[in-house]
């Protein structure tokens, strides 16, 4: 005993030869996300054909690991019905007291999107109560995935709405609605408005909280969806002497600086050491990649051109100083 005590006591010390590593074995850690799949009449049939897909976020009642509870509100209740979509529909549950989570959504949306036939072009979101919530923060953290939204009985962050300037929305809530206030959507409807004229918004004037029967019984909402697809810039052609207006050097007041000059007949975006062809959507609005939610705006001041306006991950302004 006294030398194992007397081995033990040499290797603390760090006496002798012997030494001792730290061991790093291999783990995993898994984030499941259980959900309820739908595939639309005629999915098995035929094997090329790529469909809409629809996503549906449930309300705080729902979370849990039971996926029974999904089937209560929304489009898988009325699967659950024998209603049939034209859609392929994705009705995800979330973790008890976690919500919904926009990354997590997002990294499911790509599994669909790779074990499904997704017509990307057609993607679409809801959801009620903490489902609109949801909506409305995934649309805004991944704008380049979604045609359209339709938020039900929710709220955001107003001064992300600017991000859902190329995407088709329809807000719906009742107007005696006590647990989530009318006016968490009028102010995101109305941010939205700035950027999105077209946005649509259905305020029921007797419905109380629950605002989603009479939204998703409605199938003025799926058929307002199938007619929208996923936006697109589009070049169009624009005088060259115009791009005159344009070119200049501006600051953001963050000692960066972007200078616009004119290559032939395109404008040409300098900034560090990115060189970036601007292309042309109208009169002031010019684009990167058709399916890239970035842009660059010219605001004008008195119909004279003074300032930058950047619109991607980020929005920010530069002013022209020369």
């Amino acid at each position: 005993m006294k030398v194992i005590w007397l081995l033990a006591f040499l290797l603390w010390m760090g006496a002798g030869k012997v030494t001792l590593h730290a061991q790093q074995v291999p783990q995993k850690f898994v984030q499941e996300t259980h959900y309820l799949l739908y595939l639309p009449d005629g999915y098995n049939s035929d094997t090329v054909k790529k469909w809409p897909l629809l996503i549906f976020l449930h309300g705080s009642g729902e979370s849990g690991n039971d996926l029974e509870k999904v089937k209560l509100h929304g489009p898988p209740e009325l699967v659950e019905k024998g209603k049939s979509f034209p859609f392929i529909v994705v009705s995800p549950q979330a973790k008890p007291r976690e919500g919904w989570e926009a990354e997590n959504l997002y990294r499911l949306l790509q599994h669909i999107k790779q074990t499904q036939r997704v017509d990307e072009k057609r993607i679409y979101l809801t959801g009620l109560s903490m489902g609109g919530f949801g909506t409305w923060e995934f649309a805004m953290r991944h704008p380049e995935e979604f045609a359209a939204i339709a938020p039900v009985c929710g709220g955001g962050d107003t001064t992300e709405a600017w991000k859902l300037r190329n995407i088709a929305v329809w807000n719906f809530h009742g107007a005696k609605d006590d647990v989530v206030l009318p006016v968490l959507s009028d102010n995101m409807v109305n941010a939205v408005k700035r950027y999105n004229p077209s946005i649509r918004y259905t305020l029921y004037p007797d419905a109380n909280h629950n605002s989603w029967d009479a939204t998703y019984s409605n199938d003025s909402l799926y058929l307002w969806m199938l007619s929208k697809t996923k936006f697109r810039y589009k070049e169009v052609p624009i005088s060259p002497d115009i791009f005159k207006q344009y070119t200049g050097k501006y600051t953001s007041g963050e000692k960066d600086t972007v200078v616009i000059t004119v290559d032939e007949h395109n404008l040409v975006a300098k900034a560090d050491n990115a060189i970036i062809t601007l292309k042309a959507a109208g009169n002031d609005l010019f684009f990167v990649e058709p399916d890239l939610p970035l842009d660059v705006r010219f605001p004008r001041e008195k119909g004279i051109v003074r300032s930058l306006l950047l619109m991607g991950n980020n929005k920010k302004l530069y002013r022209k100083i020369q």
